[in-house]
């Protein structure tokens, strides 16, 4: 593996990975994959298959652009495990048990009428925030499987 090589594709799945999460899953994926059954595992499914195609559609033209030797076996595993990894933390309740075993449930509320120190308003009411600990945590996990991906990408 090539330093230059391992950066172009992280940084390519990293936008990808925003691009995929933010402006490519729909509203109903998004309110249903964290719900239980089916409903949400399909939901989840859903999004993940747009997610990686996403990231493949951003990847692909760049590796070729920049002359990146990449392998199918390499990509194959990397974009696997980060679309399992996706998918169970996309689950919801998945990430929530993460938090907790780890102490993290309290930040994990952040941002959120269960948080003890929840944003309000001076009369009480539920005030606008820019993002909550379960959304910080959830992209957090997302960027430490991207690096994994990466690294097996451009090493397989």
């Amino acid at each position: 593996m090539d330093a230059s090589t391992f950066a172009a594709v992280f940084i390519t799945l990293h936008v990808a990975h925003s691009v995929g999460d933010h402006w490519v899953q729909t509203s109903c994926q998004s309110a249903d994959k964290g719900k239980r059954g089916w409903v949400g595992r399909l939901a989840g499914a859903r999004h993940v298959a747009t997610l990686t195609a996403t990231k493949l559609v951003l990847l692909l033209p760049v590796a070729a652009l920049l002359g990146l030797n990449l392998s199918i076996l390499g990509l194959l595993i990397g974009m696997g495990v980060d679309a399992l990894t996706h998918w169970w933390a996309d689950r919801r309740s998945t990430l929530a048990w993460l938090a907790k075993v780890t102490g993290k449930s309290e930040f994990y509320s952040l941002g959120t009428g269960a948080h003890p120190a929840h944003p309000a308003t001076a009369d009480g009411k539920p005030a606008a925030h820019l993002g909550t600990g379960a959304y910080a945590l959830d992209q957090s996990f997302h960027h430490l499987w991207l690096l994994v991906a990466a690294v097996l990408i451009t090493t397989v």
